[in-house]
């Protein structure tokens, strides 16, 4: 059995523009900080993943910043009260945020939260590891997401042998409960199996 001891979320370095999305990254910070399950994440003070680490350390938490070098500037990396790991590129910024999470969630995001949790599902289709994979729909943001891998999956471009399931959620409330089920059938062994040293 595994548990969820460390999630690593994705998320925007902007706020966008409903209200709802900040709203659900402070009551996300709030529930982990609760549940004592440590926060991985992009580092940054600003947007949803910086509301998003502002909960979790206001409410008790702990939280892991990952940010690579070039973008300290940008977005502000939060040096107070959390550990901060600032690395020399993207593929190790990743690769730390992978080994130090039982667990991935999205919350809604722009093209890099995409493309972080699409790496993370691809590499659990190619049979790289079995830890949760979490998809936030906050306000149906990622239906089009959603819309678009069925579709795939329809036409055969995601075959079935190769098919991986991935959890959704519309409520943050249900964030935890859904990982924490999915990781009772997950040994630790699978949990942690290891991936190249060239990419995540």
């Amino acid at each position: 059995m595994s548990k969820i001891n460390a999630l690593c979320v994705y998320c925007g370095s902007s706020p966008g523009t409903d209200p709802a999305f900040l709203e659900a990254a402070q009551a996300f910070g709030k529930i982990l900080a609760e549940n004592e399950i440590r926060l991985i994440y992009g580092g940054g003070s600003v947007g949803l993943m910086g509301a998003l680490a502002q909960a979790v350390l206001e409410h008790g938490g702990e939280a892991t910043g990952v940010i690579p070098e070039f973008l300290t500037k940008r977005e502000r990396p939060r040096r107070l009260r959390q550990e901060l790991i600032v690395t020399t590129d993207m593929h190790a910024r990743k690769r730390t945020m992978f080994e130090r999470a039982d667990g991935f969630v999205a919350l809604p995001g722009g093209l890099g939260t995409l493309e972080e949790v699409v790496e993370q599902i691809t590499w659990a289709q190619l049979g790289r590891h079995k830890k949760p994979i979490l998809i936030a729909n906050i306000k149906s943001y990622w239906d089009p997401l959603l819309a678009l891998i069925a579709h795939m999956r329809a036409i055969k471009f995601v075959p079935s042998a190769l098919d991986v399931d991935f959890l959704v959620a519309t409520r943050v409330e249900d964030i935890v409960p859904k990982l924490r089920a999915a990781a009772r059938d997950i040994a630790d062994a699978e949990k942690t199996m290891a991936l190249p040293a060239e990419r995540l």
